[in-house]
């Protein structure tokens, strides 16, 4: 079984939620890193409900949510399915009848063949990568005989409010077909994953903060709201170094449905991922280290031709030291000042030269593509 030290930036670290023993054995998370903005929920969303009717005593409510939850669990379960490579385990959510399957990147890793597994039972079945997005930690693969999958309902996630209550599909710890229960905590979040094998060190947008408990074998799998549609993709969960970290039950991350739906429905219907939304400067780029072994700003090690930065006039050698007056020690919170912009919008970059000058200059921002 790996094991893994945390890497802490604060009171907190992530863990991927990726089962890392042998092949369908339980096994041992992934670290990684969070910045935490939260963002307002509009206050006019609808919040889904299993139920109409309105019981008249405390007995009669406890037994109407509980057979909401049973009814939930017992409609999307059968579309939670569990996917073994050579390297370990992880939970991936039935897209549609044809087969294809929705999960994390860091959950598919470098491979290209899988066994999955229906919660529902029965044998193996065989599996191929359609393509991954490590950017933004998602991956599509296909069954080959899809016979009897059950897609699962995608719900809008932009309609999310906190205090809903949702449940944890997944295979933790391969433990298949396992519920938790708990509410939204937050929306908005923006986290990045660690650098590592099969994780890129994406950064993900407007993650949804859950209570529900997710664990290693989690990645891939569904947060599902009460009206039986996924919401959420479960990826990471907090992780506390001062403990020894163990990791922080009812403090989990998933990406909202409407990302995962958009990014499917291009690798399903493109093969690849032809428009990431997400904003780029254009440039190659190392955490520089400054007095004291503190990181002190971002290198910029190439200028792409014809990108954002080259336009602005950003040259190889300068040092990007803030990004609309939010400062960017380091690569992670580069990659985070950017996540909370879009293709086009001009931001100021602040940069240090190669002589010790200092400088401003406004980027339209460019896209960001996978390499």
């Amino acid at each position: 079984m790996r094991t893994h030290r945390l890497i802490s930036t604060g009171a907190l670290a992530l863990v991927l939620l990726t089962g890392c023993g042998t092949a369908g054995a339980p096994g041992a998370g992934s670290p990684g890193t969070a910045s935490s903005p939260a963002s307002a929920a509009s206050p006019t969303a609808a919040t889904p409900t299993a139920t109409t009717a309105t019981p008249s005593t405390a007995p009669e409510a406890a037994a109407a949510l509980e057979s909401a939850y049973v009814e939930v669990i017992g409609r999307v379960l059968p579309s939670i399915v569990q996917i073994n490579t050579r390297d370990g385990l992880g939970s991936g959510v039935v897209y549609d009848d044809a087969g294809h399957i929705v999960t994390n990147a860091h959950v598919v890793g470098d491979a290209t063949t899988f066994q999955v597994t229906l919660a529902t039972g029965g044998a193996p079945r065989r599996a191929r990568l359609v393509s991954s997005f490590p950017l933004g930690d998602l991956a599509v693969i296909k069954v080959d005989d899809p016979s009897g999958l059950a897609p699962a309902t995608f719900g809008d996630s932009s309609k999310l409010r906190v205090g809903q209550i949702v449940l944890a599909m997944g295979n933790p710890l391969g433990f298949s077909g396992s519920v938790t229960q708990g509410i939204i905590s937050a929306l908005g979040r923006t986290v990045t994953e660690p650098q590592e094998r099969g994780s890129p060190g994406a950064t993900i947008t407007d993650a949804i903060q859950t209570s529900a408990a997710i664990n290693p074998g989690n990645s891939g799998g569904a947060l599902v709201n009460l009206s039986g549609e996924v919401i959420g993709i479960p990826t990471l969960v907090a992780a506390d170094p001062q403990t020894g970290g163990g990791t922080a039950q009812g403090l989990g991350f998933a990406i909202p449905s409407n990302t995962a739906k958009d990014i499917a429905q291009q690798i399903i219907t493109k093969g690849e991922v032809t428009n990431t939304r997400r904003a780029a400067l254009g440039v190659r780029v190392q955490t520089v280290v400054g007095r004291g072994g503190m990181p002190a700003g971002v290198g910029i090690v190439e200028v792409i031709r014809g990108e954002a930065a080259a336009r602005a006039g950003i040259r190889t050698g300068d040092v990007i030291t803030a990004i609309d007056g939010t400062p960017t020690p380091t690569t992670q919170e580069l990659s985070e000042a950017l996540a909370a912009h879009k293709p086009g919008d001009r931001v100021r970059v602040d940069l240090q030269r190669p002589d010790g000058s200092t400088t401003s200059v406004t980027v339209t921002l460019g896209e960001l593509k996978q390499d």
